[in-house]
Parts: C-alpha cells; sequence; structure tokens
C-alpha cells in the first residue's frame, strides 16, 4: 500500500492508538493477518468507516473459511470500528463457503491466464491506497 495515501495514515493512527492490550496482527500461513483474536474463538478486524463495509464483510468471511480449512474452528468474527463506536456480528455460513470456493477458481482461472484482465476504473480507485498497481 502508498504510505502516503491518507486513509492508510489513518489506519495506521487507529491501529497505533486503539486495542493496545490485544496481541495484534496475528498473520497465519504468510496468507491472512488478522487483527487480533479472542481467545481462537472470536476474530477481529478493526475499520475507520463503513465506507468499504461489504468488502471488509466478505475479509472476514475469506478468514473464517481459511481458518475452518486449516481445522481451526471460529466462532465468529467482528468488524470494529472504533471511531463509530459500532461492532457487526460476522458468521459464516455454507452459502457464503460456496461463493469464496467458485470466487478462487475464477482467481485461478485469471491466474492461468496470458494476460490479465482489462482494468476497471471505478469511482472508488480515486482513493485506492492500492491506485499505483492498477494504474501506474
Amino acid at each position: 500500500m502508498e504510505d502516503e495515501n491518507e486513509n492508510v495514515q489513518l489506519g495506521k493512527l487507529i491501529d497505533e492508538h486503539t486495542y493496545q492490550d490485544k496481541n495484534k496482527h496475528i498473520m497465519i500461513d504468510n496468507t491472512i493477518n488478522i487483527d487480533f483474536v479472542d481467545k481462537w474463538k472470536v476474530i477481529h478486524e478493526v475499520k475507520k468507516d463503513k465506507t468499504m463495509e461489504d468488502a471488509s464483510i466478505w475479509q472476514i468471511k475469506y478468514y473464517l473459511y481459511f481458518l475452518k480449512k486449516k481445522g481451526i474452528k471460529v466462532e465468529k468474527g467482528i468488524l470494529d470500528y472504533p471511531k463509530l463506536r459500532k461492532l457487526e456480528e460476522i458468521f459464516l455460513e455454507k452459502e457464503d463457503e460456496d461463493f469464496i470456493e467458485n470466487s478462487l477458481e475464477e482467481i485461478r482461472g485469471i491466474l492461468k491466464k496470458e494476460y490479465p484482465p482489462k482494468q476497471k476504473k471505478l469511482p472508488i480507485c480515486k482513493n485506492c491506497a492500492y491506485f499505483e498497481y492498477c494504474f501506474v
């Protein structure tokens, strides 16, 4: 990510000043990085706002799926919005697992192609911390 991006900088500030009593940034298999875990029963993902809520929900669902495939049974995930003082519980359903597996298969198909798909410029792109990966 671009360190100069103001959203990234705000996220780092929130990370540094919230949940200081938690063991944070749990990296598993160099694949997922969970913000923090409660007794391996609940995983938490901390967000500054609800701008990308749907993507954040699917991020947690993927983490739950990934851990389940590793034999680690986690009860639920929680989206934490410290600035908003809100929490949202996230659960992994069978339909979610099917969607994730189909999505992973689509990704594998893209990776096998000689060329990447054409980029799609969306309104959210201009504020994205990964802008340079797509457009530079």
